[in-house]
């Protein structure tokens, strides 16, 4: 027998590190493997049945995709293309700084380079997030600055994008963890993989220093301590601070040391700041304001990134503040140490 569902229970989900970015719920042949909300959200749980620990037949999906299993990433910016400011030359009315993964990708739909955008949505009331699949330019842009500060699942709708509605050139939005748990299935030979190897053809990864649970941050922190309602938030930005920008104009910060007990545990042992696994790496933090720094590393992202230029929905700025984003970095790649201190 391999590896299977019981030993990335014990080597994972136990041992306080799993993702949580729903890689195995969405590999899972048998539908076995889910999330639960709310206290106990740190972790996936089986319902019971495994093919092969109950019917002996070979399977391990979950344990072949799953991005804690794997030494954490050593790298600052990881192997690149080039690295620039950019902004959306659309009108995106939520756009989180400069729009430009929104700008590529409505480019990208609308060219037929891709056919589907596995990401992150919110309920406009709750801000509560959900793991969707996007087809349409309209849904993009009405999604624009979607807040990725807090967890969901993302890769499990996945399995909805290509098993279930079989898109074949599926574009993937999401924080590192996402982006690792993609690339094990893209550089997989695992047959159960191959689906999903054969039609995720972007990988779009946003800076990340780490998400927040929904319920702590949103639920208690925000409404029960400080009577923030979710509706007047305008977004949320994470620069070694949460700076939380409401509809009246106000900036509302808060230093992240108040809001530890609100990050995903497997946060806390993440080194990648840059995303270093995708096609195109995305984030606020070495640009000015109204820009996004984006960094091409491969020539499917370098494509997309230039055909939206060539068709004017992108635009380039000015240099990027590399030494901004080494800061973060810096910082993230500490945990490594830290963990074996």
């Amino acid at each position: 027998m391999g590896k299977n569902y019981l030993d990335l229970k014990a080597e994972v989900w136990d041992t306080g590190i799993c993702a949580a970015c729903g890689a195995c719920v969405a590999v899972c042949p048998a539908d076995a493997i889910y999330f639960k909300t709310g206290e106990e959200s740190t972790r996936p749980f089986n319902n019971g049945y495994c093919k092969e620990v109950v019917d002996g037949v070979p399977c391990g999906a979950c344990y072949a995709t799953c991005p804690r299993l794997d030494p954490a990433p050593t790298e600052m910016f990881g192997k690149y293309i080039d690295i620039f400011s950019a902004k959306a030359d659309i009108l995106i009315p939520g756009k989180q700084s400069g729009g430009a993964v929104t700008a590529i990708l409505v480019n990208a739909l609308e060219q037929g380079l891709i056919d589907a955008v596995v990401t992150v949505e919110e309920d406009p009331w709750t801000l509560k997030p959900s793991s969707t699949v996007i087809t349409s330019e309209d849904a993009l842009i009405s999604q624009a600055g979607s807040r990725y500060n807090w967890w969901v699942p993302l890769v499990s709708s996945l399995k909805e994008a290509v098993i279930t509605r079989k898109y074949r050139s599926v574009a993937i939005v999401g924080v590192p963890c996402v982006v690792q748990a993609v690339r094990k299935m893209l550089d997989s030979d695992h047959d159960l993989l191959r689906p999903f190897k054969r039609s995720v053809r972007l990988v779009v990864g946003l800076f990340c220093t780490e998400t927040f649970d929904y319920e702590k941050l949103v639920e208690d922190k925000l409404i029960k301590e400080r009577s923030i309602e979710p509706m007047d938030i305008v977004h949320f930005d994470v620069k070694g601070k949460l700076e939380i920008t409401m509809r009246d104009g106000s900036l509302t910060v808060i230093p992240l040391k108040e809001i530890d007990e609100c990050v995903r545990p497997g946060c806390k042992v993440c080194t990648d700041f840059t995303a270093i696994g995708s096609d195109i790496s995305a984030g606020s933090v070495g640009s000015p304001k109204g820009y996004t720094t984006v960094i091409v590393r491969s020539s499917a992202g370098k494509a997309v990134v230039e055909n939206a230029i060539e068709n004017g929905l992108l635009s380039k700025g000015s240099d990027v503040d590399m030494q901004a984003i080494e800061k973060l970095s810096t910082r993230k790649l500490a945990r490594k140490q830290e963990k074996k201190q």
